[in-house]
C-alpha cells in the first residue's frame, strides 16, 4: 500500500505530471468475500477499503497531497 500511496506524492511534486487530489479506487472487504465465495477469486493479502482507510494516517506526514479513497461494493 505504501508504494502506492507514494507514488500520488511524487506525481504532485514532479514538474512532468502535477497533481492537486489523489483517488485511490479499491474493493470493500466484503466485496472480496464475496467474489471469494461467488467465483473462487483469491484476495489474500490485497488491500481493501478498510485497510486503506486504516493506515493513510499514518502516512500524513509523508504525503502531502490529499487523497480521495473509493470502495467499491456489491
Amino acid at each position: 500500500m505504501g508504494v502506492d500511496l507514494l507514488k500520488f506524492q511524487v506525481a504532485s511534486y514532479s514538474g512532468l505530471d502535477k497533481i492537486d487530489v489523489g483517488v485511490y479506487i479499491v474493493t470493500t472487504r466484503s466485496f472480496q468475500k464475496r467474489m471469494k465465495n461467488e467465483v473462487g477469486l483469491k484476495w489474500e493479502g490485497s488491500l481493501n477499503f478498510e485497510k486503506v482507510v486504516r493506515y493513510l494516517p499514518h502516512f500524513k506526514s509523508a504525503i502531502q497531497v490529499p487523497i480521495y479513497v473509493i470502495g467499491i461494493d456489491m
